[in-house]
């Protein structure tokens, strides 16, 4: 049986990789001969159970015998550029073929979906769904993307020759990119992170979103003038209004990114409106598609001269066009005026929603302002007092307050940047629409008076009850997952709170955080916390007559609730509400899952059609549900890893080996984001204190992938020696939900190599929590596929299993070569001047090994 990913992928990479060789470079030829050389020493070296130092050392006696030390580490540092670019033109390679080794029209697809709709109740059915159904795709500042825009670029444009096999453009691209740098001299901007990601909106989204609904229509044979329904497929935007913990985010920024949103959005309509002006040259559409140009470049460059303030107007002029077109040209050109107009009404002036993102303890310090003002106005009233009240009376108060706040009421920036930012929400509403921003989210929000603190802000700083603007309440640790439902509870009691719903269609969005709860609880436990928050929250606010939709924080990898998300959607019960869909996706998650127009509309109609399975196959759902003693299982599962994480995480050398041991220190030095590395602005490291990115991030790096899989073998061999192993393997085999769970852990699995750090077994001060790491590794491995009854890891999905096999190999002498570096450093025995060659050894190897993993963070 023929390997499609072979001969689409792997024989087609090794065959344009060696152009790397012919390439006009110094000392070009020299590092990729001996590349190859270091990659089979690495291979025996760590089967062998050498250190990575031990591994470099030889490889330098062995080849390069005579060269001196600086010249060593030059070498060092060309095969890392080298093996960067490898790794660029393997994404390059396996995007050219994905059409090769992915089948688009087969499960999951729209295609499909509508072939399994083969009975009108199934089509009225469907029908019914889509009238409040909706995928909510949010793009996230967070900075997991070591690709600058000028190699994304190239990126698109190798892809593109690669597909033609035109070997000319591909040698000059690798040419171009052999000069291109690949690290970012400043750190970037909020402003310029927005700008990154515009990229994506404008040439993948702008055309695969439209290109879904059209498929989805045509399948439905519905005309598309005739489809009111066009709130599908939605994008959301943090990059500008994120300011959790990132202090470079201010509301001039925020109003700045959603106007180079319009912006990016106007000119995508422009160049439609110009194109169908050189086919709608009949009389009485020809002067109104005229019209419509001038009018959308106005509100581009000349917004003082005659210009389209709202998408409304736009589409008014449009649909005016449309009807001399149908009534008097014989519908010319209609189907390329009803796309254009498609795309209006999907993304009206705003393109992508961008939501505000602030943590809890920040709106608490602004209150603190505004009400130590207050007690110098009123004799009777303290902020001590308050300070000491019950939650209940500081809700009452709280919404009871009339004050009139103003900027200069703030002394603390941040405090001062809550009042900018909502008075920013208003105005982007103004400019954009109201799509354009009205979701506030909580980040840490552990109780009702968290929410309370941003609607009372709200209402004082608008001076209005009238908000337009949904609240969301980010739940992420274990603990306020579990006491989620209870505040949503004391919410949908509350009067006040309850008429701010009514006003917003009841519906209450709550937001979940899979990457904050993974570093608190440890995998399973925080997948399970997930699952019951969902189903109590689903359960509270069905009683109290409130729409539900759930919106996932998730990452790129497992450990950050990365994986495969398709199943995972697909794999919720009836107790679990479906209307929508909505999850963050970001660093190379967006660049591999969304980089290009197939790969976007792939993915994105695997998580719209999984969004729509419980509803429309009862009979797979029913069978698919968790029982009152699955449950039951999986809360005892859940319960075991999270003692084991625990033991983990509590160990006494955790937080020094993540400080010490791991690349951690470095993340702050890549200059790959515009936010800090950590929360808080101390000296010391705190746990707590850890971005969820590189917490996961430096785990992926060391290979160890921990946040990933550790605790889940503990807890099945717990559950083995209770004798419940076979009533296990019958849940796997019955349930998705949990066949997922499995599924996406023996992925972080798969890109774990443990071998590359044995070295600290013998270290003094780690080696008992790098034994830990290691037999739970090996625990979990042997147990999960005992659990799953499988051979292998990932053998149910073997082109994500093959694609990781070369990824790893490609990047196996990198990580020697960054371990090597890590041992050095770890010695103590450098000068500062040697000390600062490794540590940029360290930082250069962080580049290829992340972006090879593709969701690593």
């Amino acid at each position: 049986m023929p390997n499609v990913y072979q001969d689409a992928v792997v024989t087609k990479y090794n065959i344009f990789n060696s152009l790397f060789l012919s390439l006009p470079f110094q000392d070009i030829f020299r590092t990729g001969t001996l590349l190859p050389l270091l990659t089979q020493a690495s291979e025996e070296g760590f089967e062998a159970g050498k250190s990575p130092q031990q591994i470099i050392e030889s490889f330098f006696e062995e080849y390069i015998e005579h060269a001196t030390e600086p010249a060593r580490r030059d070498l060092l540092f060309h095969f890392i550029k080298f093996i960067e670019r490898q790794v660029v033109l393997f994404d390059s390679v396996e995007d050219a073929g994905f059409n090769q080794t992915h089948d688009l029209n087969g499960e999951g697809s729209i295609t499909q979906l509508l072939n399994r709709v083969d009975s009108e109740d199934l089509r009225q059915k469907l029908l019914k769904k889509l009238n409040d159904f909706c995928v909510r795709i949010v793009l996230t500042a967070h900075p997991t993307q070591f690709y600058p825009g000028k190699v994304l670029g190239i990126i698109t444009d190798l892809e593109e020759a690669i597909r033609d096999n035109d070997f000319i453009a591909v040698n000059n691209l690798l040419l171009q990119l052999g000069k291109t740098g690949f690290i970012n001299k400043n750190k970037p901007t909020p402003f310029d992170e927005a700008l990154t990601l515009g990229w994506f909106l404008e040439n993948v989204f702008y055309q695969a979103i439209p290109a879904i609904l059209q498929k989805l229509l045509r399948g439905l044979n519905i005309p598309i003038n005739e489809w009111p329904h066009t709130q599908l497929f939605r994008l959301g935007f943090w990059p500008g209004g994120d300011r959790d913990g990132n202090p470079f985010v201010t509301s001039e920024v925020t109003l700045q990114v959603a106007d180079r949103l319009r912006q990016i959005l106007l000119k995508c309509y422009w160049r439609d409106i110009k194109y169908l002006k050189r086919r709608l040259t009949f009389e009485g559409v020809e002067e109104i598609i005229a019209r419509a140009e001038l009018k959308t470049n106005n509100a581009i460059y000349y917004p003082d001269q005659e210009h389209y303030a709202s998408a409304e107007e736009l589409l008014e002029d449009l649909q005016q066009a449309r009807a001399v077109l149908v009534e008097h040209h014989d519908s010319f050109f209609v189907d390329s005026l009803d796309d254009t107009i498609l795309k209006i009404k999907l993304f009206g002036f705003f393109f992508a929603s961008l939501d505000i993102r602030q943590v809890s303890p920040k709106h608490t310090l602004a209150w603190q302002e505004v009400l130590t003002k207050i007690e110098k106005q009123i004799p009777v009233f303290t902020y001590d007092d308050y300070v000491n009240w019950d939650e209940k009376k500081k809700i009452d108060f709280l919404l009871s307050l009339q004050v009139e706040i103003n900027a200069n009421d703030f002394q603390d920036p941040i405090a001062q940047d809550i009042y900018g930012s909502m008075l920013a929400i208003r105005e982007i509403q103004r400019r954009n629409g109201e799509a354009g921003a009205h979701r506030y989210v909580i980040s840490n929000c552990a109780s009702a008076l968290n929410v309370i603190e941003v609607l009372a802000l709200l209402k004082n700083v608008w001076k209005t009850a009238d908000i337009d603007v949904d609240i969301v309440p980010l739940f992420e640790t274990v603990d306020d997952l579990a006491g989620s439902a209870e505040v949503m509870q004391q919410l949908y009691d509350n009067p006040h709170y309850r008429k701010h719903l009514a006003r917003r269609g009841n519906q209450q969005t709550i937001m979940v955080g899979f990457s904050d709860g993974t570093k608190d609880g440890g995998y399973l436990r925080a997948n399970w916390s997930i699952f019951t928050a969902k189903e109590q929250l689903t359960k509270i606010s069905r009683q109290y007559d409130v729409k539900v939709t759930f919106f996932d924080g998730r990452g790129g990898p497992p450990g950050r609730g990365g994986g495969n998300n398709h199943a995972f959607y697909a794999s919720l019960g009836k107790d679990i509400e479906d209307k929508e869909i909505q999850l963050t996706v970001q660093g190379q998650t967006i660049s591999s899952n969304y980089g290009t127009v197939p790969t976007a509309m792939y993915n994105l109609e695997r998580l719209f059609t999984a969004g729509l399975e419980n509803h429309l196959f009862t009979s797979k759902s029913a069978k698919d549900q968790l029982s009152d003693s699955d449950k039951a299982l999986m809360e005892e599962l859940a319960d075991v890893a999270y003692e084991a994480y625990l033991g983990l995480k509590n160990h006494p050398t955790f937080v020094p080996y993540l400080e010490k041991i791991t690349p951690l220190r470095f993340y702050g030095q890549t200059k790959i984001g515009s936010r800090p590395d950590k929360r808080g602005s101390g000296g010391g490291l705190r746990f707590e204190d850890l971005r969820a990115i590189p917490f996961v991030g430096s785990w992926a790096q060391m290979k160890q992938n921990v946040p990933g899989f550790y605790g889940f073998g503990s807890a099945l061999e717990k559950l083995k020696a209770e004798g419940k192993m076979e009533t296990l393997r019958k849940l796997y085999k019955r349930s998705l939900f949990v066949r997922t769970l499995v599924e996406n852990s023996m992925q972080s699995l798969m890109k774990a190599y443990y071998p590359a750090t044995m070295y600290l077994k013998e270290n003094s001060e780690f080696s008992t929590l790098w034994t830990m790491m290691y037999e739970e590794y090996e625990r979990s491995i042997k147990l999960m596929l005992e659990f799953s009854g499988e051979q292998e890891l990932m053998n149910q999905n073997p082109v994500t299993k093959d694609s990781i096999k070369v990824r790893e190999r490609i990047v196996l002498p990198l990580m020697t070569i960054q371990q090597y570096a890590l041992q050095k450093l770890q010695s103590g025995e450098l000068s500062a001047s040697d000390a600062d060659i490794y540590s940029k050894l360290v930082i250069r190897a962080m580049f290829g090994i992340i972006n090879a993993a593709r969701n690593s963070a």
